[in-house]
């Protein structure tokens, strides 16, 4: 089954390395001056083939018709503080760009400090899109839905576990405050080093038990039955899976759990290179191709796109988690 597994995620990966090959091609319509005039590098703090990658990919695919070359380089490990203090260290001059997240970005740095801080390290160019976090089982777990896996759970105490895409993520969060939710103190956290493998151990049936953040593969392996979706943490069903759940369908109004995937740049990187990057960014969020993509995968569209709306969108998050924070298991400091 590993092996199946490894083969079929280097397919899904096919596409998003296509990518990198067309999108390295050469640029026509800008001045050899103008920014960008070489590669831009796309730092995505988690290992190839979540979501924050296949996010990347997709994004980098459909501004290459525009905006220029780009290329994904995954640093995963730490919940994504390793790749995001990479890229806060980098020159701010728009070659080097986070792919950053609600994980590193807001939930590492309130819980305990880091090496950057969110608001003074980058600079907020744009909101891609959102994805929600769910619980999925290995089929061999007898539950259907979230009340039944929750009754087995209690029949084995202290016999089950979870995966998480690392400590401090969003997907971590999900885990503890679904345990909080549901009473189950006694499920162990298993973090990984990012949610592919996370899943590759779920399908392996390493664990029974995993909180991914939805995206297309994890749609194509619940259909091919190699896991089952219980719910996901998000205000309402996804129109990529309307016939799953939501937490608060299910008893657990307050099971909601969603990653924001944006795009930041060094501090004090020029304010036109910013305006570049985001005018791209609108562009891209119009294409009828990476709509579809986007809501196939389950992702969930954020509106606007200027970088004054992406600071706006970021403080707004670190004040709302803040408070949630205080009522899992993930305490801030």
């Amino acid at each position: 089954m590993r092996d199946w597994l490894i083969l079929n995620r280097r397919k899904f990966l096919g596409r998003g390395a296509a990518t990198a090959v067309a999108v390295l091609s050469p640029r026509r319509g800008f001045a050899q001056t103008a920014y960008p005039d070489r590669v831009v590098r796309l730092i995505v703090p988690r290992p190839a083939g979540g979501v924050v990658d296949v996010i990347a990919r997709e994004w980098g695919n459909t501004v290459g018709k525009t905006f220029g070359a780009t290329y994904v380089e995954n640093m995963g490990g730490g919940g994504g503080i390793i790749g995001a203090a990479f890229a806060a260290r980098a020159p701010a001059d728009g070659y080097t760009l986070l792919v950053g997240t609600t994980s590193e970005l807001v939930l590492s740095p309130l819980i305990s400090p880091q090496s950057y801080d969110p608001t003074t390290s980058f600079e907020p160019i744009a909101i891609i899109c959102a994805s929600s976090a769910s619980i999925v089982v290995h089929p061999s777990v007898p539950a259907t839905n979230l009340n039944e896996l929750v009754a087995y759970a209690k029949k084995n105490p202290g016999r089950l576990s979870y995966g998480s895409a690392g400590v401090d993520t969003v997907s971590n969060l999900a885990g503890e405050l679904f345990k909080r939710l549901s009473g189950l103190s006694d499920v162990t956290h298993v973090p990984y080093r990012g949610g592919g493998p996370a899943m590759t151990d779920l399908i392996a049936d390493n664990i029974p038990i995993a909180t991914p953040m939805m995206e297309q593969s994890i749609i194509a392996w619940h259909r091919q039955g190699l896991l089952r979706i219980l719910a996901v943490a998000s205000p309402q069903r996804l129109a990529a899976m309307p016939e799953i759940a939501t937490g608060a369908e299910q008893g657990y109004p307050d099971f909601v759990a969603r990653l924001f995937v944006g795009l930041f740049a060094p501090a004090k990187t020029p304010e036109a290179v910013l305006a570049k990057v985001a005018d791209a960014t609108q562009q891209a969020k119009r294409d009828p191709g990476l709509q579809k993509s986007f809501a196939d995968a389950g992702f969930e569209a954020v509106a606007e796109t200027a970088p004054a709306a992406a600071a706006r969108y970021l403080n707004a998050e670190i004040v709302r988690w803040k408070p949630l924070l205080e009522k899992t298991a993930l305490n801030p400091n």
